[in-house]
């Protein structure tokens, strides 16, 4: 038997949520000694507080606990029902941290607005340039949901360029596809050879470009869209129309998004706008 002060200790609750749960008729005590009035538990009684808190945890009211547990709801379907429940707060989990980078991204470029990047932007032509490529679709832009998608389509190529008897020759590159729904992403490699049968990726050649905006962005992934809108800006003020799709060419990339290490060149074709 166990005091409620020791009780609450081994249930992980407090002595007044087990008074209140008494008062409800929710948990009984196991013995009240009649002349102190002090309440006492048995070890077995653990069970039923476990099912009352994992409950009430789903979401449950005690009134709706208690009518649960008086249908003597099994430790399998309880298991069930934490399942859900623990897949719906990870979901909502995932869902908020992309809302916190969203907007921690938003104050970045709030902060950075009118400051033009160290690194100068140059305009150069790019050269043709054969790739094997692969793509998925993101549900939206940003990073929360763009960067899963590239870290897997890059390690499946890691993985099968190389299998497939082709060499790569070149940092990879990214560039985005708008759709009506969502953003497709594709992630290339530079490569030279001759691909084996049904490979798992397409091989294509990126048209050249006569005429492409260039900046080195050096620093943290979610400081890119500040390079991003630079570029824009800068392209707005010298008379330059910018096309689509801009390539990200990851010239360094030490895996961490939290890192300052990322060396990442945008190129963003632009034609030169007549004079108005």
């Amino acid at each position: 038997m166990f005091s409620i002060g020791d009780f609450a200790r081994f249930g992980s609750v407090s002595v007044r949520m087990l008074r209140h749960y008494d008062d409800l008729g929710l948990l009984r005590p196991y013995e009240v000694d009649p002349c102190s009035g002090y309440r006492f538990y048995a070890a077995e009684q653990l069970s039923r507080l476990n099912r009352i808190v994992a409950l009430k945890d789903l979401g449950f009211t005690l009134n709706q606990v208690a009518e649960i547990l008086d249908g003597q709801l099994s430790a399998e379907r309880l298991h069930g029902m934490l399942q859900l429940r623990r897949a719906q707060l990870a979901n909502q989990l995932a869902a908020d941290t992309a809302r916190l980078a969203s907007v921690e991204a938003r104050l970045l470029r709030i902060e950075k607005e009118g400051v033009m990047p160290e690194q100068e932007i140059v305009v150069k032509p790019l050269s043709a340039t054969l790739v094997a490529e692969m793509s998925d679709v993101a549900a939206e832009s940003g990073e929360a949901a763009v960067g899963p998608i590239i870290e897997k389509l890059y390690a499946q190529m890691a993985e099968s360029i190389p299998a497939s008897g082709l060499t790569i020759t070149g940092a990879p590159i990214v560039y985005y596809e708008e759709l009506e729904a969502g953003l497709r992403v594709h992630v290339a490699h530079q490569v030279t050879g001759t691909a084996a049968p049904a490979s798992p990726f397409e091989l294509r050649l990126l048209p050249e470009i006569p005429r492409a905006a260039t900046l080195a962005h050096r620093g943290k992934l979610a400081e890119l869209c500040v390079s991003f809108e630079a570029m824009g800006r800068w392209a707005d003020e010298n008379g330059y129309a910018p096309n689509a799709p801009i390539r990200e060419v990851y010239l360094q990339a030490p895996g961490d998004p939290a890192s300052d290490e990322w060396v990442i060149e945008l190129q963003m074709p632009v034609e030169q706008q007549a004079a108005r």
